[in-house]
């Protein structure tokens, strides 16, 4: 008799979701290109195979070998760990054109002087493409290799002749291979190029980075298993009309997992920014109605930050038609809109009836609630025409009620903007600070803010 077909021989390769007939979309992760036909199973073997490496008691491993080195670019150090480790395999995502290409050119070039020998391989752009840009970087050097390759077989032949510490591949979904089902930057072919790369770094201790590609929603490209087999993550960030660049760390093996690398791209290359304060606030020769600064945390590091905020002077005859503007720039827009409900109804700033604009200085994104009370009160300073002290800092939750709220990590953020030079803090009642050159101003409600600023 014949075998009876599988019950389901279709599955998702990215959340396991099974179907009787394939379809383009999976109907669990909403993956498109991820249902594929899956072989009929194997009987396990038992059989005990050869041993690659021999079992050791875990305090005579050798960690000489797992010794991260410098990358030459502090920023990206800083994020990794302590730098790259040889056998590693690091994934870099971002959008296009926020410079991935950029930032790794350096950190090859940067690498090769050291001289550690280091191989780029494009398989996007032309190798007189990528000379262009190096020349433009001073990114050239003797030990920095180059070549335009999209086939596997090629980049493995390159590996074999070069021989290099640092490879570099851009980007992942740009390498196929013969052997291998599926269209060049499918879900197949990212997988299995990406998993013999990994296979190939690991056995010769060579550092991998590899660039990915994002989704139109932000999220990696190609199957879910690529961030599983690499061992760290970093997702790179920008605005295009901003220099500022973030890199996010979104896993790592080898460090903390929140750490934030800053940099600045320009027209002479990509620069790191260990001190990037300066390009969240702006310079005021005159106090400035509508104006706060804030400290928000990216990770382990604490940033100043400038809210401002515009509100219009509101119909003559002081009635709301209904059709007044709430417009927020670098801040979530459903939270901005709760804390100026909050600032009429329980601080009786009037602003029903009048635009209100609320922004963030140099493309800054912020997004946790430690911002709430200096957005009250750059709205209430707008609101009022009065000018906030230039030497002030606002950091608190506001709640529904009108309460304050405490936030996590106070004291760093308090002593971050003491060591820039502000000399009066306002923060939730019982946060119990005691940091030397700076005034710690508590408030328990947010009219009690608002008064002890005198803008009401």
């Amino acid at each position: 008799m014949a075998k009876a077909p599988a019950k389901d021989p279709f599955r998702c390769v990215e959340c396991g979701w099974s179907a009787t007939k394939w379809v383009g979309r999976c109907g669990e992760c909403q993956a498109w290109g991820s249902v594929e036909e899956i072989a009929a199973p194997k009987k396990l073997s038992l059989v005990a195979g050869s041993i690659t490496s021999a079992a050791k008691p875990i305090g005579d491993v050798d960690l000489a070998s797992a010794k991260a080195r410098t990358s030459g670019v502090g920023e990206l150090d800083r994020v990794l760990g302590g730098g790259l480790v040889p056998g590693a395999a690091i994934l870099l995502a971002g959008e296009p054109g926020v410079g991935k290409s950029t930032l790794l050119l350096t950190v090859a070039a940067e690498t090769a002087k050291q001289g550690i020998l280091s191989l780029y391989i494009s398989g996007e752009e032309s190798a007189s493409q990528v000379r262009l840009r190096a020349e433009r970087l001073n990114a050239i050097d003797k030990n920095l290799w180059l070549a335009a390759e999209s086939d596997l077989g090629a980049v493995i032949a390159h590996i074999d002749s070069v021989k290099p510490e640092l490879l570099v591949i851009d980007s992942i979904q740009t390498i196929s291979s013969t052997t291998v089902d599926g269209a060049p930057g499918g879900v197949t072919q990212v997988r299995e190029i990406a998993a013999a790369l990994i296979r190939i770094a690991k056995e010769r201790a060579i550092t991998l980075v590899l660039v990915g590609h994002v989704t139109k929603d932000g999220s990696i490209a190609g199957p879910r298993l690529l961030e599983h087999l690499v061992d760290v993550v970093l997702n790179f960030e920008g605005e295009r009309h901003s220099r500022l660049r973030l890199i996010r760390t979104i896993k790592n093996r080898f460090g903390a997992s929140d750490e934030v690398g800053c940099f600045d791209l320009n027209d002479s290359g990509i620069i790191g920014l260990p001190d990037p304060t300066g390009l969240f606030t702006s310079r005021h020769t005159d106090p400035v109605p509508g104006t706060c600064v804030t400290v928000a945390l990216e990770g382990r590091r604490a940033l100043l930050a400038e809210i401002q905020s515009l509100v219009s002077t509101g119909n003559p005859d002081g009635r709301d038609w209904g059709n007044s503007r709430r417009v927020t720039s670098g801040l979530d827009n459903s939270r901005t809109a709760m804390t100026l409900a909050v600032l009429e109804l329980r601080a009786g700033i009037k602003i029903s009836g009048r635009d209100v604009y609320v922004a963030t200085v140099g493309g800054m994104k912020i997004s946790e609630p430690s911002a709430d009370l200096a957005v009250a009160l750059s709205v209430a300073s707008a609101a009022k025409g009065l000018a906030l002290p230039a030497d002030l800092v606002a950091i608190g939750e506001v709640g529904l009620a009108g309460e304050i709220r405490k936030v996590n990590g106070v004291n760093q953020r308090v002593s971050e903007a003491a060591r820039l030079g502000f000399k009066r803090a306002i923060v939730p009642i019982g946060s119990d600070l005691k940091i030397s050159g700076i005034e710690i101003l508590e408030a328990a409600r947010l009219e009690q803010a608002i008064s002890k600023v005198k803008i009401n």
